[in-house]
């Protein structure tokens, strides 16, 4: 086991995890931070989506250990009180159905809207396809981005 020290939301935060642990879980089981979630352990449906240094980033594969000085946001420390402009595009488009995902999506369309404001519709359909929805909300979500970005600065 190892102490890692990690900037978490804005926090520093210790977590004594065996280097090869996947950020995810130090995220759930050991810091309580529960909006990330699991979906398939492989880098694949986006489920996991956090921002590393902005970026939005899958956690149910990055080894702990290779997170470093790094900054890690997650769907906790998006916004304060669920006012980040994709949050609230996500309520107004009404996007939800079961919600699993959708800490990721909104992980995912954050990150690409701090990058590239006025993302074309194939730039939103190309950034957000890596990102699955088992209840296929796919439409509203790509309106909920487009939303979005009228109301980022």
């Amino acid at each position: 086991m190892s102490v890692y020290k990690l900037q978490i939301n804005g926090k520093t935060v210790q977590a004594d995890v065996e280097p090869d642990t996947p950020l995810l879980w130090v995220l759930r089981d050991h810091l309580g931070l529960v909006g990330t979630k699991y979906g398939c352990g492989i880098a694949q449906c986006g489920a996991c989506t956090v921002h590393l240094n902005g970026q939005a980033t899958r956690s149910c594969v990055l080894p702990v250990s290779s997170v470093g000085n790094s900054k890690v946001t997650t769907i906790e420390g998006l916004s304060k009180n669920g006012d980040h402009p994709v949050q609230q595009a996500w309520n107004e488009v009404d996007v939800p159905q079961c919600g699993y995902c959708q800490a990721g999506q909104i992980m995912t369309a954050a990150a690409l809207l701090k990058r590239n404001p006025k993302p074309t519709e194939e730039e939103i359909e190309t950034t957000m396809s890596g990102n699955l929805c088992r209840c296929g909300t796919y439409h509203r979500i790509r309106e909920a981005v487009k939303l979005a970005a009228t109301k980022t600065k």
